[in-house]
């Protein structure tokens, strides 16, 4: 549809050509989308669950980006990738929308193989400026011309990594665009009216032209110019930081950007303009954008970080459908609040997750033992380790998706120390909705690699709140206690809890069922259906899962046929073959793990996938009880 076609209409998502037609909307036309796009987000995620209240706020500003750029050409590159719901909307994928984060639907975070229009997979924090740098030198080695744009969040600046990239981006004569994506308005409260009209007027072109002038102009008088022109520019930069106070933008162009904001992120026009300023200098540059989180919903505009990442909800009263009370975050919280009511040596320790990990109950008793270090894991483990070396107890609670983060940390500042830090690995295991780079799939098998550590993964509530005591009280060193995202929803026997591994047997089987954490209760119902057909087998639970103590191995040298399920990228199924094998084992053994990356489904869909449900270890039990 060309521009007079479009020009005047109502215009709506399903008329256009995207997104290609942005470019020839007026800027009603472009509120009026923006309106749409709203509804479509807040209707979607009510239904699908997702990242919500980031979204909305980031609208205008993913509009304005596609009517400035031409994607694909031009690379657009999002960081963390949950705001880019928007985006998918805008890029061919608006009739699949309501897919969002389902099986076989559209993810919730970027991905190249979804569309040409997702150039990096990302689903972790901080990354897109490094992606940026090396995309945008690629493309000077290919030969072309055009910009490479990170979007990125104020939180995700509190990531050492994101540093790491302005560094070396802001050396490179590229076109390179950074977008700081500032949500919590917490960078420049104190720009005045003034300070605001020479922020506003250095972002537009008209400026910029009439600024170029001159410089060329006294450049070129003899002798005299250049120094000239080198005073003016040192008084201008000299007023323009006192008046700012703005130390961002002073740190920002040490760094070697063109500093251009800060602009409200809601205003198309302001967005226009500071983005094709920022594409005519063919150089570095960050946007500094200013955006309200949930902007457009009064129930997530009023509480951003309950819409962060949401279930579904009502739309009319934004209540959630399940309470976030009953879950392994919550009592694993609850109890750390209780047990440093006891002990003032505990600390509570999070990367930006209080409220995903449950910390908040430690926070509102403790503040002064809490501490969010923000969206960085590797300062985490290593400000834990400080903690731990002057005689405190810190409970670093993380997601284990997030905790590969800190591999070398865990290594190098906190084994090698030998200090004792707890780790509150949450979401361990498939979390289902948000895919491959959520699902905590490979912490078993890293922190298997890293020595003096020991791992806890408990299948219940009781025995969760029995492997934090035992961990922060009684172990040394790094100790770990792993639990699922959600509810305990288990129905096996509990009486015989403990902190080692627990043996069901029946005494005349000779298959031995071993699992751990959450999977354990899908083995116990499978068990039950399996003797209801006359296979009888045994059960091994294991707790403590690493390092194994030595008489599991030889309790089950014994069994002819031994199959270990667990919801891990291998791991501990593996070290138990291992052993088997050491100990002379003869018999038929079988692992049962996740062997690639899990793609976005639910839950019980994913692990029906790997084979970890109760039907599937059913199948694969009465298959192999008649193979001799």
């Amino acid at each position: 549809m060309n521009s007079e076609d479009i020009k005047n209409k109502r215009i709506q998502l399903k008329d256009l050509s995207l997104p290609e037609d942005l470019k020839n909307l007026e800027i009603q036309q472009c509120k009026t989308l923006c309106h749409e796009v709203r509804n479509i987000l807040v209707s979607t995620v009510s239904k699908t669950g997702g990242h919500l209240a980031s979204n909305l706020g980031a609208v205008e500003l993913t509009l304005a980006l596609h009517r400035n750029f031409s994607s694909p050409d031009d690379k657009i590159i999002w960081d963390v990738g949950h705001q880019t719901y928007t985006h998918k909307i805008l890029t061919g994928r608006m009739d699949k929308f309501s897919t969002l984060r389902q099986e076989n639907g559209i993810s919730g975070f970027p991905k190249p193989e979804e569309s040409e229009h997702d150039i990096f997979i990302s689903g972790h924090s901080s990354t897109s400026i490094s992606v940026a740098c090396g995309v945008a030198e690629a493309m000077k080695l290919q030969g072309k011309d055009n910009y490479t744009v990170a979007v990125i969040g104020d939180g995700a600046m509190t990531g050492g990594m994101a540093y790491e990239g302005l560094n070396n981006a802001g050396k490179s004569n590229k076109n390179l665009i950074v977008i700081l994506n500032d949500n919590e308005m917490s960078i420049s409260k104190n720009v005045g009216s003034l300070a605001k009209y020479l922020t506003s007027l250095r972002g537009k072109e008209k400026y910029l032209h009439t600024k170029r002038a001159v410089e060329k102009t006294l450049i070129n008088i003899p002798v005299v110019g250049m120094p000239v022109a080198r005073g003016i520019k040192n008084s201008k930069d000299a007023f323009r930081d006192r008046l700012l106070n703005n130390t961002q933008c002073t740190m920002f162009e040490d760094m070697g950007f063109i500093y251009l904001g800060p602009v409200d992120g809601h205003d198309i026009e302001a967005l226009d303009e500071v983005l094709r300023t920022a594409k005519s200098y063919k150089a570095p540059v960050l946007v500094h954008v200013s955006t309200v989180k949930g902007k457009g919903y009064p129930p997530a505009e009023k509480n951003p970080g309950e819409f962060h990442g949401i279930s579904r909800f009502d739309i009319v009263t934004g209540n959630p459908e399940v309470s976030l009370e009953n879950s392994y975050s919550s009592v694993f919280g609850k109890e750390l609040a209780e047990l440093a009511g006891k002990d003032e040596r505990i600390c509570a320790v999070t990367a930006a997750m209080k409220y995903g990990t449950g910390l908040q109950y430690f926070c509102e008793k403790y503040r002064e033992r809490f501490f969010d270090v923000g969206i960085a894991e590797e300062h985490a483990v290593t400000f834990s380790a400080g903690l731990a070396s002057m005689g405190f107890i810190p409970v670093f609670a993380v997601y284990s998706t997030f905790l590969q983060r800190a591999y070398d940390q865990l290594m190098h500042d906190a084994s090698i120390s030998g200090v004792h830090i707890v780790l509150g690995i949450d979401r361990a295991g498939i979390v289902g909705e948000d895919g491959e780079t959520h699902q905590g799939m490979f912490d078993v098998p890293m922190l298997m690699s890293i020595p003096n550590t020991t791992v806890y993964s408990p299948s219940c509530y009781d025995e969760l709140k029995m492997c934090l005591n035992q961990a922060i009280f009684r172990e040394k060193n790094i100790t770990a206690v792993r639990y699922p995202r959600g509810c305990d929803k288990t129905v096996f026997d509990k009486s015989n809890l403990n902190l080692s591994y627990t043996f069901t047997e029946n005494y005349n089987s000779d298959i031995l069922l071993v699992s751990y954490g959450r999977i354990y209760d899908e083995v116990y119902k499978a068990q039950s259906i399996l003797n209801g057909d006359g296979i009888s087998c045994d059960l091994l639970k294991l707790t403590k899962i690493f390092p194994l103590d030595t008489e599991i191995i030889q309790k089950s040298l014994g069994y002819k046929k031994i199959i270990f399920f667990e919801e891990s990228y291998g791991g501990i199924s593996v070290l138990f073959g291992d052993l088997l094998l050491e100990n002379g084992y003869k018999g038929d053994y079988i692992k049962v793990n996740a062997d690639r990356f899990i793609k976005q489904a639910s839950i019980k869909s994913c692990l029906e996938k790997i084979g970890l449900t109760c039907e599937k270890i059913v199948e694969l039990v009465r298959k192999r009880s008649f193979l001799k």
